[in-house]
Order: C-alpha cells, then structure tokens, then sequence
C-alpha cells in the first residue's frame, strides 16, 4: 500500500488492474461524486464503466453531461468488475432509490465479496438491497434518507466516509475524492 506519510492519504501511483461499475442517475446526479471518484481509479489503471438507468446524455445538478452508451439492464456478468459505486445527488431519489434491477446488482456483488459503495443521498439503495444491516455506514444528513438506513438496520454514523468491510458510504460531494480512494484501497485489499 502507498500511504504518504504527511498527508496519511494514499498516494495515486500504483497500477492496480480491474474495473469499476459507476452508476448515475439519468438527472441530476452529483458532477464531483462521479468525477473525483473516477479520476481516482483512473489515475490508478483502473477502468471504469458509467452506466445509468437509460442510455444517452445524463445530466448532472451543476450542469455536467455525461453520453452513457450502456444501462444497468445491460449489466450481465458482475464478474467483470471489482467494484460497484453508485453515484449520488437528488436524482438517486428519483431514479435509484427504488430500482429493481439496481438493488438486485448491489446484493450480487455483495454477495461476491466485491467492493459496494455510494455516496450521498445513493446508501439508500444499499439499504435496501440489504446490504447494511448491521453495518456501519453514513449517507447525506437529510432526515428521510437517514430513517432509510435505520429502518433496513444500519447503524448511522454522522461522518464524512464510513468503511465497514467491503461497504463504504460517504455523506456528501465534499468528501468525493476521499471516498474514492477509500474504494481504491478496498480493491486493492481484494485484489492481493
């Protein structure tokens, strides 16, 4: 592992073979929670797949355009990837929150003992795909999105990014860049 010892942040200079599945809602998803994220696992040689719920331009609340050529439905082989992150904003509520086919993604990487990860107001999904129950986690401090983690048995931590094992959960855009380098240092845990 290459952690700086100023700064305690791991330092983006390894090559770590694998991909990851970022998935954003067709509107209003948050820019810097797929873009920070991304250039982390890039930075690093991972690859990186967006997808969302169509196909086509997605649009982020500040304005960023994003042209996905590949849905969730078109998700068939989880094997391919290391990690699923789901991106958050005030379309994960609309569009994720309660996606069938997004919540049957999440348990089955889960269940693969792959990284699961979101941020924002997108932990909602992993709670109920199921998989925070009894786990630790954070998600954007909006009342009803912090009763979704407690209703499905997660124990709600009011911090910037939470780890519990191969879930990791950030509350908000500000903690975007270190959100994914602790997806990075979870894939690379699984990959030795």
């Amino acid at each position: 592992m290459c952690i700086n010892k100023e700064e305690g942040n791991y330092m983006e200079n390894k090559t770590i073979n694998g991909k990851v599945l970022m998935v954003i809602a067709p509107k209003d998803f948050r820019d810097e929670e797929l873009f920070e994220p991304m250039a982390v696992f890039e930075s690093n040689g991972l690859k990186v797949d967006v997808v969302s719920t169509k196909k086509g331009e997605c649009v982020g609340m500040l304005g960023s355009k994003v042209y996905v050529n590949k849905t969730i439905y078109d998700i068939n082989n989880i094997d391919d990837y290391d990690a699923i992150v789901i991106v958050g904003g005030i379309g994960s509520k609309e569009y994720l929150w309660n996606n069938t086919k997004l919540i049957e993604l999440v348990k089955e990487f889960y269940d693969k003992g792959k990284v699961v990860a979101a941020i924002c107001l997108s932990p909602v999904v992993l709670a109920r795909a199921g998989v925070l129950k009894g786990k630790k986690a954070t998600v954007f401090p909006a009342p009803e999105a912090i009763e979704e983690l407690k209703k499905y048995g997660a124990i709600y931590e009011d911090k910037g990014v939470v780890v519990d094992g191969n879930v990791i959960t950030a509350k908000s855009p500000d903690y975007a860049r270190l959100f994914g380098l602790e997806v990075l240092k979870a894939i690379e845990r699984l990959s030795r």
